[in-house]
């Protein structure tokens, strides 16, 4: 069974994302399942320390009355999956990482809100916080998504062992057939002819443990690049938005290509300025 984490706080962006979810597992055939969580937050200390008079916070009502209309919708929509709702109190960043240690997703599937990233779903720094600590694959899903593609998946290469692991994951996902675009900063000002060996044994070595059959590489000069986190974000985006890229694999590696580049800021500008879907995926090996 594939099964899904969704974080919902029942607004465009969380819908945009389950949107996207479902018509990402709807694609295969196996039992597939999607758990929306709802954390509250918002508790103040008159409904918590009021032990004589108890109080329930009238929110948990109207948030149960939303996830019911929602399950509804969803129920007519896309019958062949399972949904089921969890309803937490705390941190957000700190509830979904118990859950999702409890179980293994394939991923936890989040609403953005473009510029401003995930910051729209975590507050403060528990962005990074999820992103870098949990064992489970995050997939952040912008406000613009119309739906989900995958013509063309974008990977950044730097011809390591954890792009393998990173694609074998989100094959798990989606599957294998796709056109992987496998996009080489030529940050040391290599010659071409010696990167264009180097991705054909690469290539080779991609198509021998993955079966994705499709693959494609471009090499993009350093001069686009600087050492700033925003600029390069920005410049990655541009690539994206040039190459057609329907969904961005990012590696959660201390090695890959974004650490090496401006260190782990990267990672979080990603994060906070996604423009197309984008899966980070932790690896074990770099």
């Amino acid at each position: 069974m594939k099964k899904i984490l969704i974080p919902v706080d029942f607004s465009e962006d969380s819908l945009t994302a389950i949107q996207y979810a479902c018509q990402l597992i709807s694609q295969n055939e196996q039992q597939q399942s999607v758990d929306l969580i709802h954390v509250f937050t918002y508790h103040t200390n008159s409904y918590i320390n009021r032990q004589a008079y108890p109080m329930e916070d009238p929110q948990m009502k109207i948030s149960e009355k939303d996830m019911e209309r929602l399950l509804s919708k969803l129920h007519g929509e896309y019958p062949d999956i399972t949904f089921n709702s969890i309803f937490k109190d705390g941190n957000l960043f700190e509830e979904i990482s118990k859950v999702t240690a409890t179980f293994n997703y394939d991923a936890v599937v989040m609403g953005t809100k473009g510029s401003s990233g995930l910051e729209a779903i975590f507050l403060g720094s528990n962005t990074y916080d999820v992103i870098l600590n949990t064992k489970t694959p995050v997939l952040g899903v912008p406000q613009n998504t119309k739906g989900f593609k995958k013509n063309r998946i974008g990977l950044l290469c730097n011809f390591k062992e954890g792009e393998i692991e990173v694609l074998q994951q989100a094959i798990k996902l989606i599957g294998n057939n796709f056109e992987l675009v496998l996009i080489y900063v030529n940050k040391d000002d290599r010659r071409i002819s010696d990167i264009d060996a180097q991705f054909k044994d690469w290539i080779e070595e991609i198509i021998n443990r993955t079966g994705i059959q499709n693959i494609s590489y471009t090499i993009k000069p350093q001069v686009l690049y600087n050492r700033a986190a925003e600029n390069v974000s920005h410049a990655i985006s541009n690539v994206l938005i040039d190459e057609q890229i329907d969904l961005l694999l990012i590696t959660r590696s201390r090695k890959s290509i974004f650490r090496r580049l401006v260190e782990e800021n990267i990672v979080r500008k990603m994060a906070y300025n996604m423009t197309i879907p984008t899966l980070f995926a932790p690896v074990r090996r770099t």
